[in-house]
């Protein structure tokens, strides 16, 4: 390798891709493309970076197999970085396993890294919690323990453990400073402000009030009953019923537990889960259907019961009922909460995160276009959807994961 690949490649270790550019900008050879891919991407031009990494994969010769490996580390990065989800990871398992054959261990644990990042993003926190465990990030540079550091904090919120993730970002924090890459910095204090802002609501008595991450953990350990709008559960300490997939359910107990000591009319009832404004006989009939099968579900936790003018909700053990919400609430949450973080997601991205067809998502994203929430470039596959970040908007932390397809 020449002096101004290496001036180059060190350039870009250090988080420097303009002198990295210097040195290698003019050239066409496979190394020169594929540091200006990587260059290009630290700039931010992610179309042009994972072009140029296509192009230097097939310069690198059939003997090169390490080099073209890191070419598809770092196009796998780039569609991280620009939420194109959907890239299959056995090319990524295929590229670690070559690197770890050719003892390149490092950029192996980076391919490693990327693909549990990838795992958090769309919700498989269990997946990317028993390959987190496999690594050892002792042996490595500052670089990727202060990754490590940060998937560990992100596993740490979404599990709600949030001193393992304050703790974890202290490291980070610490160990970023060796490292004196500004990004890596920056998405450690962003991490940081993730744990400083509002993540729900607790709705009771009437009022309502923001709770911070470290609160709602609090809040989970109690012996409330809690009607979780975020998770869409009713819990009470280690017993939880699911109704993710039974909104009318859950639209009925939220109402219930923000009545409650008091009963619902029928009325209200019908308005909040059905969406209807004058109700009938067959309404009033429906109503009931559904009462039972909510009565059903709740049964381990709390009773339903018909009072004179509506139903109210009695829990067995509990000492008082609670509703837990989101910060801002409206028909298409979840993908807005998925968009605050500022990222550019493609409809498919979206869908696979979100646990849904790709179809519901492009008409949410239509609706929410229409009211100029959100914005969208490019077109065909290449389009994406962003919005600038939401002061006090809900992240995606509290959010259920995708929902498993009978």
């Amino acid at each position: 390798m020449d002096s101004l690949i290496t001036a180059a490649a060190r350039a870009l270790a250090a988080g420097d891709p303009l002198r990295a550019l210097d040195r290698v900008a003019l050239r066409d050879d496979a190394p020169a493309l594929a540091l200006r891919g990587i260059a290009m991407a630290q700039i931010g031009d992610l179309d042009r970076a994972r072009t140029l990494l296509r192009r230097a994969a097939r310069a690198f010769g059939p003997r090169e197999a390490v080099a073209r490996a890191r070419c598809v580390v770092a196009e796998a990065e780039i569609a991280l970085v620009s939420r194109d989800l959907g890239w299959t990871a056995k090319a990524l398992d295929t590229a670690q396993a070559t690197l770890e054959a050719h003892g390149d261990r490092l950029n192996a644990a980076h391919a490693r890294y990327l693909e549990i990042r990838r795992l958090l993003l769309i919700g498989h926190i269990d997946a990317a919690e028993r390959r987190l465990a496999e690594l050892n990030p002792a042996p490595l540079p500052p670089a990727s323990r202060t990754v490590h550091e940060l998937v560990t904090a992100g596993i740490g919120m979404r599990r709600l453990r949030t001193r393992a993730a304050r703790a974890a970002l202290t490291r980070a924090e610490r160990v970023a400073q060796h490292a004196r890459i500004p990004s890596l910095t920056a998405e450690v204090e962003s991490a940081f402000e993730v744990l400083n802002t509002p993540a729900a609501r607790l709705v009771a008595n009437g009022g309502e009030r923001p709770l911070l991450l470290e609160e709602v953990e609090q809040l989970l350990t109690s012996k409330a009953l809690i009607v979780d709008a975020c998770r869409l559960v009713v819990r009470e300490e280690n017993n939880v019923v699911s109704l993710a997939r039974r909104p009318v359910l859950f639209a009925l107990a939220r109402a219930l537990a923000e009545a409650w000591p008091d009963d619902v009319p029928r009325e209200t009832l019908i308005a909040r889960a059905f969406r209807l404004k004058l109700s009938d006989e067959s309404h009033r009939a429906r109503l009931r259907v559904e009462m039972g099968r909510l009565r059903t579900a709740l049964q381990p936790l709390a009773r339903v019961r018909a009072t004179r003018r509506g139903f109210v909700l009695t829990p067995h053990h509990a000492q008082e009922v609670l509703v837990l919400a989101r910060p801002v609430e409206e028909k298409h949450a979840s993908v807005l909460a998925f968009l605050a973080d500022g990222e550019s997601w493609s409809t498919s991205a979206l869908a696979l995160a979100l646990g849904t067809s790709q179809r519901t998502v492009q008409r949410a994203l239509v609706a929410l276009a229409a009211d100029g929430k959100v914005q969208s470039w490019g077109r065909g596959r290449a389009r994406r959807w962003m919005t600038p970040p939401m002061p006090g908007f809900t992240t995606t932390l509290l959010l259920p994961g995708p929902v498993p397809v009978d």
